[in-house]
Order: structure tokens, then sequence, then C-alpha cells
């Protein structure tokens, strides 16, 4: 943890997290194993990231969708799950409640407002897929609709899950 960063007491951290300068974790985040947030974040009670995910410098969770000053939401927050392997540009705002799939990826500056599916690619203001990535993070395609896919990188093969994002499916035999 770099300083000056704060986190909580009653924050969920796993092991072999990096926590950059200027950050804020708080009571009742989540933050799973291998998880790397780079400086300028706050994670906020609600919000859970998984394990090996990838937060970006200034991104913004939030955890009420409807908030004002004199109505206290605490301890009822709305919900942001990050799934495993996941990766949150810089400077994205997700939008709670909200759930990001396991090894997607949020691009810079993206409003995410709506759930994406796991591998999907999203980008904008509101977010929309605009395609699907690999595990190791290459672009499988573009294109809002999951489909087969081998990537060209590592080889790895995906089929479409029923969540409308991809699932791996193996490896390809040989290279």
């Amino acid at each position: 943890m770099w300083p000056p960063s704060v986190v909580q007491e009653g924050a969920t951290i796993g092991t072999d997290v990096v926590i950059g300068a200027f950050c804020f974790v708080a009571k009742g985040a989540t933050i799973g194993a291998g998880t790397r947030i780079q400086s300028h974040t706050s994670v906020w009670a609600g919000v859970e990231l998984g394990r090996d995910v990838f937060v970006g410098p200034a991104a913004t969770f939030t955890n009420v969708k409807r908030p004002r000053a004199h109505v206290s939401r605490a301890p009822n927050w709305d919900r942001t799950h990050v799934g495993d392997g996941a990766t949150i540009g810089a400077a994205a705002v997700l939008v709670a409640p909200v759930s990001v799939g396991a090894r997607a990826m949020i691009g810079a500056g993206a409003v995410v407002t709506r759930d994406v599916p796991a591998h999907a690619i999203a980008a904008g203001n509101p977010a929309r897929v605009v395609g699907f990535a690999c595990t190791c993070g290459e672009r499988l395609f573009r294109g809002r609709k999951p489909k087969r896919a081998e990537c060209k990188q590592c080889g790895a093969r995906f089929a479409p899950d029923r969540g409308g994002g991809l699932r791996e499916d193996g490896r390809a035999k040989s290279r």
C-alpha cells in the first residue's frame, strides 16, 4: 500500500494486493487476492473486486444510484461486483448497481451503467459492448454478440456462455 492511502478497518483485502498512492478503501469493501489498484481510486462499501482485477488510475466506483445528502442509504448500499481477472480502465466510472464479468475489459473513461458479460470489452458513455477479449488481454473480435473464437496470440479457444459473454473452451492443439 502506497502512502498516503487509507484502508478502513473492516475492509476485506486478499493477499498480494497492491493499492496505489492516494487511494481509499472503505469498511465493507472487498478486494480479492492479486488485485492491483492504481492511484487516486476509492473503493466504497458494497464494492467487491474479484481476484487479479486491474483497476486503472482514477477509476470511480459508486454505491448509491440516487444519492441525496440528507438521505442516509447506509448500510443498504447498492452493490458493484467486478469478476476475477477483469480490467477497469483509467478514469472509468461504474455506477452501482452493476456487475462486470470475469476477464471483461472496461475502456478508459467509460461510464458503466449496465452489466457487462464475461470477456466483453465495453467502452463509451454510456458504455456498450464493442468486442470480446481473451484471458491474455488480446482482442478476439469486434462486435456485440458472443461467438466462437480462437486467440491469435495464445491459442485459447472460446464459446458463447449463457450470460451473453464468452467462456474458455480449451487451447488450440498446436501452433
